[in-house]
């Protein structure tokens, strides 16, 4: 396995690796380890190039960074991404190969599944590197974090209810949800069970099919989920999806979702608060995954450490959410510098 040291100013450590025998082609990105060792998910996708996939795994590992901070977690921020298409390209022995290169990053970083990403995946890469979590055996085995990551954007999208619409019932409200992944499709059993009113898309028809039968939701196309008239949008797919093109196009007075950089840039953030749209903050509402992972990590086997620390995503939502109104800035801004005082400490 060859492994190339990557130039990238303000992170810790950033590799590529390149296994000829395997066909693995990987990114470890380590942004900071102030808090403790790195940790964050395997993202596979069909990067058109390295630099693509370079740019996607910086974003993705200062995410971390902060999510983790948000989430209180003794834990830095990394992030791991696979060049190669997962419904044709995965094999076991691609798998076993990052598992080696996860394992030569010595514990500065943990690895788990993310989009593109399965458990089973992550267990393969497991037989080579004692630095993968997310595993459904073991002692301190936390199995799939998708359902927790699901619940805790589910409560904080109730504490972010007050703040969009005066109250926090979202019985009869209209959901656009974007992404039918695995945390997608369990927060839109969240909001089904709670009486919200769905639509949603994703690219697999499979999954839409599905949700429709078991939410009574309406679909449309990928493109025109921006153009819904919900009350709610809730992205659950790739990030950079608020940007100067989808946002003028958005009714929903309020965006909470799972994905992960869903503001393309921080003109986003300017472009929603300027229409009066209330952003919950993506890293901070989507943490109960790694809080799950987190469990798994540091050998805690109390499940009420992980629901308690879920629940306490809602109360960060709301606070930030409350500041932000207080200073007419935009809740991501507020965010960072919560985030920041964290990691100035």
């Amino acid at each position: 396995m060859k492994l190339t040291s990557l130039d990238a100013p303000g992170y810790e450590k950033v590799v590529y690796a390149e296994d000829e025998a395997s066909g693995l082609k990987s990114i470890i990105a380590v942004h900071s380890t102030k808090l403790g060792p790195a940790a964050g998910g395997c993202r596979m996708f069909a990067y058109p190039d390295i630099e693509a996939a370079k740019t996607d795994a910086l974003r993705l590992a200062r995410g971390m960074t902060y999510k983790n901070a948000a989430a209180s977690l003794p834990l830095g921020g990394g992030k791991s991404v696979i060049i190669a298409d997962p419904h044709k390209d995965k094999t076991p022995e691609l798998m076993q190969a990052f598992g080696r290169f996860v394992e030569s990053f010595d514990g500065m970083y943990t690895t788990a599944e993310d989009v593109g990403i399965s458990v089973e995946d992550i267990e393969e890469a497991a037989k080579f590197t004692s630095y993968a979590a997310g595993l459904t055996k073991g002692e301190y085995a936390s199995g799939d974090p998708s359902p927790v990551t699901a619940r805790g954007v589910y409560l904080s999208c109730m504490a972010a209810l007050k703040h969009a619409f005066g109250h926090d019932r979202i019985e009869g409200k209209t959901v656009a949800l974007q992404g039918l992944g695995h945390v997608g499709m369990y927060l839109a059993g969240h909001l089904h069970e709670a009486g919200a009113s769905l639509v949603v898309t994703d690219i697999d028809a499979h999954a839409v099919a599905q949700a429709r039968q078991k939410f009574s939701a309406r679909s449309v196309a990928p493109d025109d989920i921006h153009d819904v008239d919900a009350d709610i949008f809730a992205p659950c797919a790739m990030g950079a999806i608020l940007n100067a093109n989808t946002i003028p196009r958005l009714k929903a007075k309020l965006v909470c979702g799972a994905a992960n950089n869903q503001l393309a840039d921080d003109a986003a953030g300017e472009a929603l608060l300027e229409k009066g749209i209330v952003y919950a903050p993506d890293y901070v509402v989507n943490g109960g995954g790694i809080i799950n992972v987190s469990a798994e990590i540091l050998k805690i086997t109390d499940q009420k450490w992980v629901d308690q620390k879920v629940e306490q995503l809602a109360v960060t939502t709301d606070k930030i959410l409350t500041k932000a109104k207080a200073l007419n800035a935009s809740p991501h801004k507020v965010a960072d510098q919560f985030v920041d005082e964290i990691l100035a400490q």
